[in-house]
């Protein structure tokens, strides 16, 4: 199964909104919510995704002829590559009927596990949705991240009480998703949460690693770090909660120069090629988040279309990593991009 036949097997079953685009740049959905677009007019996933292609990569083949090691510690799991599969939930409403999140997540983090990385999982107001993520990171020994949306704190002990006994390799919450519109006025109901409220959350953990998806700001990246987390996505939610907002990768630089080294970073948001995950981390990424891509291999091929896709992407990291001079995730430095 190559790559082109998922994508148009995909289109066949994806539902109405998602097209299951050759490249998923956000201007096919652009304001389809429900769907992967956004509550607005979609500028936000269309700059997450044009900001990285207006990033140029510098080639410099004058080094020592060594193999590339793509691999990455995640605290203390060791993945093929620096890249996992974002959360997606509600997967009925956005992207028809074929799976709901039960049997998504039961299918990606198994094969995400598989191919050589992980997933995070996605959360939903009906609870079986956590008990199925908690199922499927224990048959794959807590190889995943299940994400709690922003609820109330009873709720959250509630999932997390689910979750912990997985023993993942770290539990994350998308604080962002307190501006999806369908989460307002739900019950359990959804909000942001203060540094304290954080700092509780964090004392729940129990020691396993606390990553806070929805940082865009070195303030938020602070205040993440004095919460206690151990690690913060830079993301807006795949451009989805408000529009007029920089890119991922405009905010990265300053983020990582902020708190690099003292937490993990990751970057989410319009992420689509190994090239793009190499850019990612010259800026100062640890490792990289890729949401709707991995909707569509699930779509069109199940677990072999994952393989399919992260084979892709690592195979592209590794030719640009050559190229440019790297043999290690180490050695990516930010001189080793163009444009910044």
């Amino acid at each position: 199964m190559t790559y082109q036949e998922i994508l148009e097997q995909a289109r066949g079953c994806v539902g109405p909104y998602c097209k299951a685009c050759p490249t998923c740049n956000g201007l096919g959905c652009r304001n389809t919510v429900p769907g992967p677009g956004a509550k607005g007019i979609g500028t936000g996933f269309i700059r997450n995704y044009q900001k990285w292609q207006e990033l140029c990569v510098n080639m410099d083949t004058i080094c020592e002829n060594g193999p590339v090691d793509t691999a990455f510690d995640f605290f203390g799991q060791r993945m093929d590559l620096p890249v996992f599969a974002a959360p997606i939930g509600a997967m009925k409403l956005h992207y028809g009927d074929k799976y709901d999140d039960l049997a998504y997540n039961d299918i990606l983090v198994a094969a995400c596990a598989e191919a050589g990385t992980l997933a995070f999982t996605g959360d939903g107001t009906n609870p079986a949705v956590m008990e199925a993520a908690a199922k499927a990171l224990t048959a794959c020994r807590g190889r995943g991240v299940p994400t709690i949306k922003p609820w109330n704190i009873e709720t959250i002990r509630e999932k997390l009480a689910l979750v912990k006994a997985a023993r993942p390799a770290a539990i994350a919450m998308d604080i962002d998703a307190a501006g999806l519109p369908f989460l307002k006025n739900l019950h359990p109901p959804a909000g942001s949460k203060t540094v304290e409220e954080l700092r509780e959350i964090v004392d729940m953990m129990e020691g396993i690693p606390f990553i806070l998806k929805g940082i865009m700001t070195v303030r938020g990246a602070e205040k993440a770090l004095e919460a206690g987390a151990s690690g913060i996505v830079v993301s807006n939610h795949g451009g989805r909660v408000l529009d007029q907002c920089p890119s991922t990768a405009e905010v990265l630089p300053g983020i990582a120069d902020a708190v690099g080294g003292r937490m993990t970073i990751l970057v989410d948001g319009g992420v689509r090629t190994g090239m793009d995950v190499f850019k990612a981390l010259a800026l100062g990424a640890d490792g990289v988040l890729i949401g709707r891509p991995f909707v569509t291999m699930v779509y069109g091929g199940g677990a072999e279309a994952v393989k399919v896709y992260a084979d892709k992407l690592k195979a592209e990291l590794a030719d640009t990593m050559a190229m440019c001079g790297a043999h290690s995730l180490r050695e990516i430095r930010r001189d080793m991009i163009y444009g910044y």
